[in-house]
């Protein structure tokens, strides 16, 4: 099979197409005919060196795809070869051909392409996992959602709305502001021109939020610990600006907030599958009806993977990028 692999160097330029043996599903496993594959931030990492596979995971990029069920493993009743999925895979989603456990994998919702549907599970699994797992975010909450137009920002309004919560998203430019109130962000900031302490403050008449949701750390942890409100909730997938910082613990105590986080690749099947559930359960009959919704920017042949992670780094883009196989 064809899947796309990297230089040493680790830069976009690396990207290049490459030949290898086809994997093979064992039990409990699906083999997946990729058509289309998601692009996220941790594919760009795991590229640059700063993010390593866990034991056992595939080491070719690509967390997510959909496309149709090639071969099922032993004790797979639930899938038979044919049939469209998308699914949440542990690596190799950059490839012609890609294993997963087939309790990872979901219908592609009515309503949606493949191509849309490959742009699903990651963001999906981790907005649900930590906001209604760890975080239980609730209806009348208000929420500050960091990089509200990436995929997990648009995923993370979504559920919010979902849910009967309030999401306030921070942007990098006028035009994503612009977009995520479209999209359903009770309001947006753009964090290069507004202070987004002052402007949440402001739009919750001084409260604050209940629920932040952060993928950048650095510099944004206390500013995010000053935005909860008594018994809030913090929630990390990420640290862009990397994980330390100078925190005065004193309104951790006071206000009673409860600081977590997570990821989601090294989780066990049994996690995953758990949260496949709830998510098929909960979230895509909502995609089926039309009351959740999802945005893909972009669309390259998987050729030209270098220049979809380009558009990843430069942050230009809003919501989902993907690779076609099929």
């Amino acid at each position: 099979m064809k899947y796309i692999a990297y230089g040493p160097d680790g830069t976009a330029e690396s990207l290049h197409v490459a030949e290898g043996p086809s994997p093979v599903p064992v039990s409990g496993e699906i083999l997946i005919e990729v058509h289309y594959a998601g692009v996220n931030r941790p594919d760009v990492l795991q590229r640059m060196g700063r993010y390593t596979p866990p034991p056992g995971a595939s080491p070719v990029l690509g967390l997510e795809v959909a496309g149709r069920v090639a071969a099922i493993g032993a004790e797979v009743s639930q899938w038979q070869p044919g049939d469209v999925v998308c699914a949440l895979v542990p690596g190799g989603g950059y490839a012609q051909l890609c294993v997963t456990p087939a309790r990872h994998a979901l219908p592609i919702p009515s309503g949606l392409s493949v191509a849309e549907a490959a742009g699903l599970p990651e963001n999906w699994f981790t907005v649900w996992a930590n906001l209604i797992d760890l975080a239980g975010l609730r209806s009348g909450e208000w929420v500050l959602i960091h990089g509200g137009s990436s995929g997990i920002g648009l995923a993370a309004i979504q559920l919010a709305r979902h849910v009967g919560a309030l999401p306030i998203v921070t942007v990098g430019n006028d035009e994503k502001v612009r977009f995520c109130r479209e999209f359903g962000a009770a309001e947006a900031i753009n964090y290069r021109t507004e202070d987004f302490v002052l402007r949440t403050q402001e739009f919750t008449a001084g409260a604050g939020v209940d629920v932040v949701l952060d993928m950048v750390g650095g510099s944004y942890i206390p500013r995010n610990v000053a935005l909860l409100r008594r018994d809030g909730r913090l929630v990390f997938i990420a640290f862009l600006l990397g994980s330390r910082c100078e925190l005065d613990f004193g309104p951790i105590m006071y206000k009673r907030l409860r600081v977590m986080g997570s990821t989601m690749r090294p989780r066990s099947v049994q996690e995953k599958a758990a949260i496949r559930d709830a998510l098929a359960r909960e979230i895509w009959p909502a995609f089926a009806s039309g009351r959740l919704r999802t945005h893909l920017f972009a669309t390259f042949p998987f050729q030209q993977a270098a220049e979809a992670h380009r558009l990843m780094e430069s942050s230009r883009h809003i919501g989902k990028i993907v690779l076609q196989f099929g």
